[in-house]
């Protein structure tokens, strides 16, 4: 079973230009309705990904997250202090600098532009990574 993050946003070309310059994804694939909005784009980071939209979509799944709240997101990465200075660089709303945790991991905490926190660390849930 593999799991992938599902984000709809209101404006999802602007989270795109984030999660790459600010957090390093790589866009792997993004598709526009004849609107403009984003029907459906996956950005890469390492072996995972996240998918996202744009809001006020037809169908079911923009039905039901209309109203969803901000969502939390945990990406493993190697260097997190490196990973920390991109975002900050970026004028990212940092959360939290890079802290280590007695569990053993070092993280830091990050908000996108729409609300949504991301933790960037070395824990790896499950020990994979």
């Amino acid at each position: 079973m593999s799991m992938y993050p599902t984000i709809l946003y209101s404006d999802a070309k602007a989270a795109i230009r984030q999660l790459k310059d600010a957090f390093g994804f790589t866009e792997v694939c993004a598709y526009e309705g004849e609107d403009g909005s984003v029907m459906h784009a996956e950005l890469s980071c390492g072996t995972g990904m996240v998918m996202l939209g744009s809001k006020g979509r037809e169908g079911l799944f923009a039905k039901v997250m209309a109203n969803a709240g901000p969502v939390g997101v945990y990406v493993v990465v190697s260097d997190v202090d490196a990973h920390y200075k991109r975002a900050a660089e970026q004028g990212v709303e940092i959360l939290m600098e890079p802290t280590d945790q007695d569990y053993g991991s070092r993280d830091y905490m990050a908000r996108d532009a729409e609300g949504n926190v991301w933790s960037f660390g070395t824990y790896a849930p499950g020990g994979a990574e």
